[in-house]
């Protein structure tokens, strides 16, 4: 009896997408899995200030890793969440921060609360009743205390990381391969399909060495060497919304103590990204060529920079979209190979991560059943989709006329599902979470009201709570976030403390 089990398992490509595979692979299905990846060093990856979001933890404990030596091995930086600087108008400032905003009162969030009282003029910027709003610009910082009421804001601290991608391509090497994981240095010259079904065979590489597998993962970058270049999959593009197409990168020199927090700040024709690591500093300016090109994007860059540049930017093209399947027949795509959607909220290693936990949740016999297949792709569609929308409202919800770039994304048309949402949020401060998308509540309502979305009313229930109690209700949230702020040590006497990195190479 033939088994029905798939036992060879390939991964094409390095970097973050294939070791972060390869790594989790080699923990959850363990030795009973052949596992390879096939990468080549001469075609290399693309080393940046890379941004993440919590979820991210929850990826590093699954594979039991020690969050300080990672963060020394990454030289790694914490996140409480994204400043977004002129998005709105030229001159506004907001951050979008991880974590919850005051606390709720019964089936109302804070934020309800929060409309009525900032109408009626005694309450702050919404940003002052969160811990993570309040504390990044601050520049402080701390992990969960465990020493404190449940009760208190510093009980739970939601945070994420900071980090060199390629080191975190390395450490997860070195993990991978202590499990079991074969390596393989070579590039990939032929993909084989079977003749009866299509499904990719085996792949050669250059030295005429061919690898069979039963299922292939794509982790090839851009290039989709496997589920574009063999299979032909088809690309659905969201240009229309995402107007930017291209991407300059350069490091920095560091230049005074790392912000707790990325900074996105709004440019001509795109936007700038600055990512703080315990060495450097990570920059790049995301930017739509049909209204500036390259040498002009360059300098904006290079002319905003807080630090030397520690070499000549580099150019990434991108179309923002995804696969029309990012599961075809035996083949996955991870990471780029799968789609892009622009860095400005930090998801490309969540879409990673998300998409592995997917496939070991779907994770197929070797019939490869269409059913575990449609299911996985219909998953992967409606993510991206909603966080398509997400960063679409960042763009659209602007007042800036000031350019033909933001002229153009201010009166585009947009997704109806988004223009509900914002219309709901403009009536009444409301909105839904639609099942398992990413960004909840509080992310909505931040970058919403951080970029001049303001609601007219509030809901009705609000009202039960007397002008006295709201009053105290509001002023005692803000007195609280403040007091636990002021206890929270520095970001970097945080680091020094704990996991300073070390020293880099002359």
């Amino acid at each position: 009896m033939t088994d029905p089990h798939i036992r060879n398992i390939v991964i094409v490509g390095g970097g973050t997408a294939g070791w972060m595979a390869a790594a989790a692979f080699a923990k959850v299905l363990g030795t009973a899995y052949s596992i390879r990846l096939v990468e080549s060093e001469q075609i290399g990856t693309v080393s940046v200030g890379e941004g993440t979001v919590p979820h991210l933890k929850l990826f590093n404990n699954l594979l039991e890793i020690d969050e300080i030596e990672f963060i020394k091995q990454v030289h790694g930086t914490f996140k409480l969440g994204v400043q977004f600087n002129d998005w709105g108008q030229i001159g506004d400032s907001y951050i979008h921060g991880f974590g919850t905003i005051g606390h709720d009162v019964s089936l109302l969030p804070f934020h309800q609360f929060w409309i009525k009282a900032n109408q009626q003029g005694i309450a702050a910027d919404i940003g002052a009743y969160s811990l993570n709003t309040l504390a990044a610009p601050l520049g402080r910082f701390m992990t969960s205390a465990a020493d404190v009421p449940a009760s208190s804001p510093l009980a739970n601290i939601a945070y994420s990381y900071q980090f060199d991608a390629t080191l975190y391509a390395k450490y997860l090497r070195g993990y991978a391969e202590k499990r079991g994981v074969r390596r393989t240095e070579g590039k990939v010259a032929q993909t084989v399909l079977r003749q009866h079904d299509g499904f990719v065979e085996a792949v050669v590489l250059e030295n005429g060495e061919r690898i069979e597998g039963d299922l292939f993962i794509d982790c090839s970058g851009f290039r989709g060497l496997l589920i574009e270049q063999a299979l032909h999959t088809g690309y659905l593009d969201f240009t229309h919304w995402l107007p930017c197409d291209r991407a300059l990168a350069v490091s920095c020199e560091k230049v005074g103590p790392p912000t707790a927090y990325t900074r996105s700040s709004a440019r001509a024709a795109g936007w700038q990204w600055r990512i703080p690591l315990q060495h450097r500093t990570g920059n790049g300016y995301v930017y739509s060529s049909a209204h500036v090109s390259d040498d002009e994007a360059a300098a904006t860059l290079l002319g905003n920079l807080d630090g030397r540049p520690l070499g000549d930017p580099r150019v990434l093209r991108f179309t923002t979209g995804v696969r029309k399947k990012s599961w075809n027949r035996n083949v996955v795509a991870l990471g780029l190979s799968s789609g892009f959607l622009e860095p400005l909220e930090s998801t490309g290693i969540y879409m990673i991560q998300s998409g592995i936990a997917r496939l070991l949740n779907l994770f197929p016999q070797r019939d490869f059943s269409e059913v575990v297949i449609d299911r996985y792709n219909a998953q992967v569609q409606f993510e991206y989709e909603h966080i398509r929308d997400f960063l679409i409202l960042h763009y659209h919800a602007t007042q800036r006329d000031d350019t033909p770039f933001w002229n153009q994304c201010r009166t585009m048309s947009i997704p109806d599902q988004l223009r509900d949402n914002i219309a709901l949020f403009r009536d009444s401060g409301r909105f839904f979470r639609d099942a398992e998308e990413m960004f909840a509540l509080v992310s909505w309502v931040q970058v919403m009201i951080g970029q001049g979305i303001l609601p007219r009313g509030y809901h009705p229930l609000v009202d039960q709570m007397p002008e006295q109690d709201l009053r105290q209700f509001i002023s005692g949230v803000g007195k609280v976030v403040a007091s636990c702020v002021d206890s929270m040590p520095m970001h970097q006497v945080f680091i020094d403390r704990y996991c300073a990195a070390p020293a880099m190479p002359a």
